[in-house]
């Protein structure tokens, strides 16, 4: 049973708790900072894009999680198989980032003598601006990006976790076409809105300590219209609804469970071998030929991460909510499997 929620209500009751979780189409439940009745050092806000197409792309990630905040930058080169990240850490920034309580409305500019991230909304766009001094071969990275044609729906998610006060509050926008450029190492890498799409994951939550999920995502055009999906789990208890969803031409086809089979070798995940996905209503049914892993892993205290975001092409089948049947192959876009404690 997937529950929709279909007005707009406070994403969290007097106590701090989920008033309504379930699956939205728009961003229906309003979040708000204040409302937030947990340990203050729980809370965690995100804003993270990929743009990219089949050659090259871009990943920005502004974070505050409230006792550190996270900035960071990485390009990928397909072609190559190549990343290059630069990651900037502060501690104790408490919600100091200012992050907008809302996708819709709201600026945000981080800015250190190293680096400037800014996202910026204005006429129904998203300006992506960034730099990061001495990024590669003693060169920055520069560039500026504008995401335009964003679906009319997309996927919301109001989850609690099986603690009190604790919850995951999540929004995908698929399927956004990006115009810009990226200069790197003084070579410039055009990307153009027929080829280029982008995805926004903005988060807010408060989460238990230890977690492991499941997220995969995609953008392109199939015979002329746009289509995305996004799959995933891991995250509190999803009883009342899943956040996999396809986007087809602007609009939402809410899926149920989908399992991520990622491929074994003497006991440990081989992420680079071929994946395998399926949904268990038959909607969903993919394999994923893995381009390049995106792998970091650290350790810090109480503090834990083992991240493996996997890039390569998709390819098979899906079934929207009237019976259409949608066929890709070699549809880029990325899988991952992160575990932390934090």
């Amino acid at each position: 049973m997937q529950h929709e929620i279909l007005k707009s209500t406070p994403l969290l009751d007097k106590e701090g708790n989920v008033f309504e979780p379930g699956y939205a189409k728009t961003l229906l439940p309003q979040y708000k900072r204040s409302d937030i009745k947990a340990n203050g050092l729980r809370i965690k806000e995100w804003d993270y894009y990929f743009a990219g197409n089949n050659h090259f792309g871009i990943a920005l990630t502004v974070a505050d999680n409230s006792y550190m905040g996270l900035d960071s930058i990485t390009f990928f080169n397909f072609d190559e198989k190549t990343e290059i990240t630069s990651s900037f850490m502060k501690f104790f920034t408490f919600g100091k980032k200012n992050l907008p309580s809302s996708s819709s409305k709201g600026n945000i500019r981080v800015v250190d003598k190293r680096y400037i991230i800014e996202f910026t909304l204005k006429d129904n766009q998203r300006l992506l601006d960034f730099k990061v001094e001495n990024f590669t071969e003693g060169q920055p990275l520069i560039g500026r990006l504008i995401l335009s044609s964003a679906p009319k729906e997309s996927m919301v998610i109001a989850t609690p976790f099986d603690k009190p006060k604790h919850f995951y509050f999540n929004q995908k926008i698929n399927c956004m076409r990006v115009e810009g450029t990226v200069t790197m190492a003084g070579k410039p890498y055009v990307f153009t809105p027929d080829s280029s799409f982008a995805v926004l994951d903005w988060g807010r939550g408060v989460w238990t300590y230890k977690n492991t999920w499941y997220w995969g995502s995609a953008s392109g055009v199939v015979d002329g219209f746009s289509f995305g999906f996004n799959i995933g789990y891991g995250f509190g208890n999803t009883s009342a609804a899943t956040e996999n969803m396809l986007i087809y031409n602007g609009l939402a086809h809410k899926l149920s469970a989908v399992t991520f089979n990622i491929p074994m070798k003497d006991g440990k995940e081989d992420y680079l071998k071929t994946w395998n996905f399926s949904s268990d209503d038959g909607r969903f049914e993919m394999s994923f030929e893995p381009i390049l892993d995106r792998f970091s892993k650290t350790s810090l205290l109480i503090l834990e991460s083992d991240q493996h975001q996997v890039f390569g092409k998709f390819s098979g089948t899906a079934i929207l909510d009237d019976g259409k049947k949608i066929v890709i192959k070699d549809f880029l876009g990325f899988a991952e499997k992160v575990a932390n404690k934090w």
